[in-house]
Protein backbone atom coordinates (compact mmCIF):
# COMPACT_ATOMS: atom_id res chain seq x y z
CA UNK A 1 0.00 0.00 0.00
CA UNK A 2 1.36 3.40 -1.05
CA UNK A 3 1.78 6.00 1.46
CA UNK A 4 -0.82 8.17 -0.57
CA UNK A 5 -3.27 5.21 -0.87
CA UNK A 6 -2.81 4.94 2.98
CA UNK A 7 -3.81 8.42 3.73
CA UNK A 8 -7.04 8.32 1.10
CA UNK A 9 -8.18 5.15 2.90
CA UNK A 10 -8.45 6.60 6.27
CA UNK A 11 -11.21 8.18 7.91
CA UNK A 12 -13.34 6.67 4.85
CA UNK A 13 -16.18 6.08 7.43
CA UNK A 14 -16.43 9.39 8.49
CA UNK A 15 -15.80 11.22 5.14
CA UNK A 16 -18.66 8.55 3.40
CA UNK A 17 -21.21 9.24 6.41
CA UNK A 18 -20.71 12.68 7.17
CA UNK A 19 -19.77 14.15 4.28
CA UNK A 20 -16.38 15.80 5.02
CA UNK A 21 -12.93 15.90 3.75
CA UNK A 22 -11.62 14.13 6.86
CA UNK A 23 -7.76 12.56 5.91
CA UNK A 24 -4.78 12.36 8.12
CA UNK A 25 -2.98 14.92 7.67
CA UNK A 26 -5.73 17.46 6.86
CA UNK A 27 -5.27 20.82 9.00
CA UNK A 28 -8.41 22.38 11.07
CA UNK A 29 -10.13 24.53 13.07
CA UNK A 30 -11.70 23.59 16.01
CA UNK A 31 -13.72 26.64 17.33
CA UNK A 32 -10.78 28.58 16.34
CA UNK A 33 -7.85 26.52 17.79
CA UNK A 34 -5.65 25.16 14.86
CA UNK A 35 -5.11 21.69 14.71
CA UNK A 36 -4.28 18.75 12.58
CA UNK A 37 -6.06 15.12 11.66
CA UNK A 38 -3.45 12.73 13.23
CA UNK A 39 -5.11 9.60 13.56
CA UNK A 40 -8.84 7.98 12.46
CA UNK A 41 -10.69 7.28 15.52
CA UNK A 42 -13.63 5.07 13.72
CA UNK A 43 -16.64 7.44 13.71
CA UNK A 44 -14.56 10.69 15.47
CA UNK A 45 -11.40 12.55 13.68
CA UNK A 46 -8.46 12.34 16.07
CA UNK A 47 -7.15 15.60 16.00
CA UNK A 48 -3.85 17.23 17.94
CA UNK A 49 -3.71 20.75 18.11
CA UNK A 50 -1.20 22.87 17.42
CA UNK A 51 -0.50 23.89 21.11
CA UNK A 52 -0.36 20.74 22.15
CA UNK A 53 2.74 17.87 22.07
CA UNK A 54 3.03 15.82 18.92
CA UNK A 55 1.19 12.25 20.18
CA UNK A 56 -1.32 14.44 22.02
CA UNK A 57 -4.37 13.30 20.47
CA UNK A 58 -8.20 14.30 21.23
CA UNK A 59 -11.85 12.82 19.57
CA UNK A 60 -13.43 15.63 17.74
CA UNK A 61 -17.08 14.93 16.42
CA UNK A 62 -16.32 15.65 12.65
CA UNK A 63 -19.06 17.80 12.01
CA UNK A 64 -18.89 19.97 15.10
CA UNK A 65 -17.30 22.88 14.56
CA UNK A 66 -15.36 21.89 12.76
CA UNK A 67 -13.48 23.92 9.81
CA UNK A 68 -11.28 21.67 7.33
CA UNK A 69 -8.37 23.35 5.54
CA UNK A 70 -5.03 22.51 3.36
CA UNK A 71 -3.22 19.96 4.28
CA UNK A 72 -0.67 19.47 6.26
CA UNK A 73 2.06 17.35 8.25
CA UNK A 74 1.73 15.16 11.25
CA UNK A 75 4.33 16.04 14.11
CA UNK A 76 5.77 12.95 15.48
CA UNK A 77 6.06 11.91 18.83
CA UNK A 78 9.53 11.95 20.28
CA UNK A 79 11.37 9.16 21.47
CA UNK A 80 10.62 9.41 25.02
CA UNK A 81 7.10 10.21 24.09
CA UNK A 82 6.85 6.90 22.18
CA UNK A 83 8.25 4.53 24.93
CA UNK A 84 6.16 6.04 27.65
CA UNK A 85 3.19 5.69 25.08
CA UNK A 86 4.47 1.59 24.41
CA UNK A 87 4.62 1.25 28.61
CA UNK A 88 0.80 2.10 29.06
CA UNK A 89 0.02 0.59 25.89
CA UNK A 90 1.63 -3.13 26.80
CA UNK A 91 -0.91 -5.40 28.90
CA UNK A 92 1.72 -8.18 29.82
CA UNK A 93 4.70 -6.40 31.64
CA UNK A 94 4.47 -6.42 35.13
CA UNK A 95 6.91 -3.80 35.86
CA UNK A 96 7.52 0.24 36.27
CA UNK A 97 8.47 2.57 33.98
CA UNK A 98 11.69 2.50 34.57
CA UNK A 99 11.97 -1.16 34.67
CA UNK A 100 10.38 -1.03 31.13
CA UNK A 101 13.06 1.58 29.70
CA UNK A 102 15.86 -0.86 30.66
CA UNK A 103 14.65 -3.39 28.48
CA UNK A 104 14.79 -4.39 24.83
CA UNK A 105 11.33 -3.77 24.50
CA UNK A 106 11.17 0.37 25.00
CA UNK A 107 13.62 0.44 21.65
CA UNK A 108 12.02 1.20 18.64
Amino acid sequence: MTNYQYIRDTCQYVRNTYGVPAVIGRRISFKGKPGIIAEDRGNYIGVNFDEDKPGEVCNLHPTYEVEYLDMGKVRQETRSQKRYRQFRECDWFDGTFGDWIKTDWSVT
